[in-house]
């Protein structure tokens, strides 16, 4: 076995934007940005984005300028500076707390849609300023105490960082490790199907997160272990995907098997099988099916598949 570069860019990478941390604590700079007519508003309600496109099949973010950004901000929902697109400041701001987000986002502009639901359709740019803006808001949304004392927590940098206002403990954003990972035994390749899969039918590559003290291959392992009774030997970095749904960074590997035979953990896996390309370059002929084509999971499948 030997590394398998990635042969493209995944899904939410590839930011245009210019996350100017030096910023985020110019108070001046912040507050003559929040108020300038060129600045660019990425609205979130409950947890989803505006879109424009959709029934088409050609969906785009829609950022807001003008009128309606003042309105969105004027909502009082939380905020904060993603960066800079171009020169100009790029924020993010949850109007969740509005019930009926009609007055504030008219269906004129596009449609409030679940990210994931793109499955991928979106531009690059635009899909990363969009998974940017969710999970910075979904930090947010649950970051509003202290877990040391418990008091009232007040934004600072911008947004970016949150500060008890009692102890003063300064808490930031939480990004949670995840490892994902295809395992090969030779010409097959070990998939799994899980009970929480919304398909009946898919099979996908094992995951799972990162524990406290432990390394990304001993995570590999024991996670192939838990789940599949696999156990293996090498493993080698992929490349990695911002997952925020809710506030995941997947970290994919290609690892070698050691042991064939499967032995399931029924509370992670419905089934788990080895599969061989050939099978994968057909699977409704074998009745299976994929993970989306916006997923790491699949880039792994297809950059295995796709190697001699």
């Amino acid at each position: 076995m030997r590394p398998i570069p990635a042969s493209r860019s995944n899904a939410y990478t590839g930011s245009p934007i210019d996350r100017v941390s030096h910023l985020r604590d110019d108070q001046a700079f912040v507050d003559a940005a929040l108020v300038s007519p060129e600045t660019l508003f990425v609205p979130l309600w409950r947890a989803r984005s505006l879109v424009r496109g959709v029934a088409a099949g050609r969906p785009e973010a829609v950022f807001l300028t003008g009128a309606v950004a003042d309105a969105v901000r004027m909502a009082g929902g939380p905020w904060a500076l993603l960066g800079l697109l171009d020169g100009t400041a790029v924020f993010a701001v949850d109007v969740s707390a509005v019930e009926d987000p009609l007055p504030l986002l008219p269906e004129a502009l596009g449609a409030l849609t679940d990210l994931r639901a793109l499955a991928g359709a979106l531009p690059v740019a635009d899909a990363a300023v969009l998974a940017h803006a969710r999970g910075l808001m979904h930090w947010r949304s649950r970051h509003r105490f202290c877990g040391v004392c418990g008091a009232t927590c007040v934004p600072r940098s911008a947004g970016n960082a949150m500060a008890c206002g009692s102890c003063g403990t300064q808490h930031f954003p939480r990004t949670d490790p995840a490892v994902i990972m295809l395992v090969t035994d030779g010409e097959r390749a070990l998939l799994g199907h899980s009970q929480r899969f919304p398909n009946s039918t898919m099979y996908s590559t094992l995951a799972g997160f990162v524990e406290p003290g432990e390394s990304l291959e001993e995570a590999v392992a024991r996670e192939v272990f838990e789940e599949a009774g696999i156990r293996t030997g090498r493993v080698f970095y992929h490349s990695s995907q911002p997952w925020p749904f809710p506030a995941s960074i997947m970290l994919g590997f290609h690892a070698e098997a050691l042991s064939t035979e499967i032995t399931i953990d029924p509370a992670e896996l419905m089934d788990a099988r080895w599969f061989t390309r050939e099978q994968m370059r057909d699977p409704a002929a074998h009745g299976f099916s994929l993970p989306r084509a916006d997923s790491i999971a699949r880039r792994l499948i297809e950059d295995w598949m796709n190697t001699p």
